[in-house]
């Protein structure tokens, strides 16, 4: 996957994230708990952080291609989705078995941040 590729899902990602934000904010205010409202916000932010990321990947494949910066963008995205949507889904609907599905995502973006740890570095592929 390219650069530019990256950098187009990451914009789309951190959007996405700030029309999270604002329906969180404006939408969900007096329907939510304070807690349901943390958690949704929890969402949004992770969102935010790892679109970031996402972009960062795309600028850097587009200085030089490794396997480990396609690594990264594949696990930043499903850190997004499954993270952030199990928040999302868990505020909304109040079903907490959701938030099981939150670590897999947590998981996926300690993979993203260490292939881009080995991407900077020059290691070996992985």
């Amino acid at each position: 996957m390219t650069g530019p590729f990256w950098i187009r899902l990451g914009a789309i990602f951190a959007g996405l994230a700030v029309a999270a934000g604002a329906f969180g904010a404006h939408a969900l205010r007096d329907r939510l708990s304070t807690r349901m409202l943390e958690i949704f916000e929890t969402g949004a932010h992770y969102q935010m952080v790892h679109a970031l990321a996402l972009i960062a990947v795309g600028v850097t494949a587009m200085q030089r291609t490794s396997a480990a910066l396609t690594v990264a963008g594949v696990g930043f995205s499903i850190g997004i989705l499954l993270f952030s949507g199990s928040l999302y889904a868990l505020a909304i609907s109040g079903v907490t078995k959701l938030g099981m599905i939150t670590p897999f995502g947590g998981l996926a973006f300690l993979v993203g941040w260490t292939a881009l740890a080995v991407a900077a570095l020059g290691k070996a592929e992985i």
